[in-house]
């Protein structure tokens, strides 16, 4: 099969399209014939050796966890799928590369059912591909937070590709959601429900104007300073959540987040989906053969929704 892969920790150069052979599929999984896939952040920071103190790497790696695809093959005990079905998910295993972790920028990859879920029917292969990894951050860290009806929540990188996954979600649930952005990304997050602001100094006083008790919940997805502010915007007995930053966690007595594979929360948000609640952005879509492409414009920064790869 073709798949992308690197053999050596690097930039976008050392992404090479291979071939390599059929993976095997466990009594617990189901290969998947990939129809499309997406790039997070975090696939180059695994490319680039930032996070191998953390996740064993095994070379040569394929790269990319989210998928979209129809299953080819199923495993020995995997009554939750048959062949022929569309599914989305979020193929993250224990060790990164190697045979056996084969990622998602491929032809077929064997996936485990924890980390499947039927596709809706109303999304493209694309779109859900878009959806994985960013859509379980922004549930699972809600969930975390404790978003309800009624709360104020205050989404920083709002626009982003998981803040406005939170900002669609927060508002399914009920909640007034004010979000951070730069001013081109306004318009954009007033389509989602959200209350925009620039985030930056006076970050404070525009929180507080819109919300003078202060927010229920903080949901920082994009590190540095966001969090300093806490204490000043959230109110009593409010709380935050971090993808970023433990001090969501150790100093404020918050989340701290890392996402994990999870069948029912990618089943949750194929609901909302359907229900019309949750709606991928895909700001580009690349063939497989241009996977570093793909690689080089996610990891610009400048980019609203999802950097998106068919295979």
């Amino acid at each position: 099969m073709r798949a992308i892969t690197y053999d050596r920790f690097g930039g976008s150069d050392v992404l090479a399209l291979t071939e390599l052979p059929m993976p095997k599929v466990g009594p617990d999984s189901v290969l998947v014939r990939v129809r499309a896939s997406s790039v997070n952040p975090v696939d180059w920071k695994v490319r680039e050796g930032y996070l191998a103190e953390i996740l064993d790497t095994v070379f040569p790696v394929v790269p990319g966890w989210d998928v979209a695809g129809v299953v080819e093959q199923a495993g020995l005990d995997t009554p939750e799928f048959q062949v022929g079905d569309e599914v989305f998910g979020y193929v993250r295993k224990d060790v990164v590369g190697g045979q056996v972790a084969g990622g998602t920028l491929a032809e077929f990859v064997a996936a485990p059912v924890r980390t499947l879920a039927h596709k809706p029917s109303g999304w493209s292969f694309e779109e859900a591909a878009a959806v994985p990894l960013a859509g379980l951050t922004a549930y699972q860290t809600i969930r975390r937070a404790g978003v309800q009806s009624g709360h104020t929540v205050l989404v920083h990188a709002a626009a982003g590709g998981v803040g406005s996954f939170a900002v669609q979600i927060a508002r399914s649930l009920g909640a007034r959601v004010i979000g951070t952005a730069s001013e081109a990304n306004h318009d954009y997050l007033r389509t989602l429900g959200a209350e925009p602001i620039t985030y930056g100094d006076g970050l404070i006083d525009r929180v507080r104007t819109l919300e003078p008790a202060g927010v229920h919940v903080v949901l920082d997805y994009v590190g540095g300073d966001a969090l300093d502010s806490v204490p000043d915007v959230l109110r009593d007995g409010g709380t935050v959540a971090s993808i970023t930053d433990a001090r969501a966690r150790d100093e404020f007595g918050g989340q701290y987040v890392w996402v994990r594979p999870d069948s029912t929360d990618l089943a949750e948000l194929g609901r909302l989906g359907e229900a019309g609640h949750l709606t991928p952005e895909i700001a580009e879509v690349f063939e497989l053969a241009d996977a570093a492409t793909a690689h080089e414009r996610s990891q610009s920064g400048h980019v609203r929704g999802k950097v998106v790869v068919r295979v």
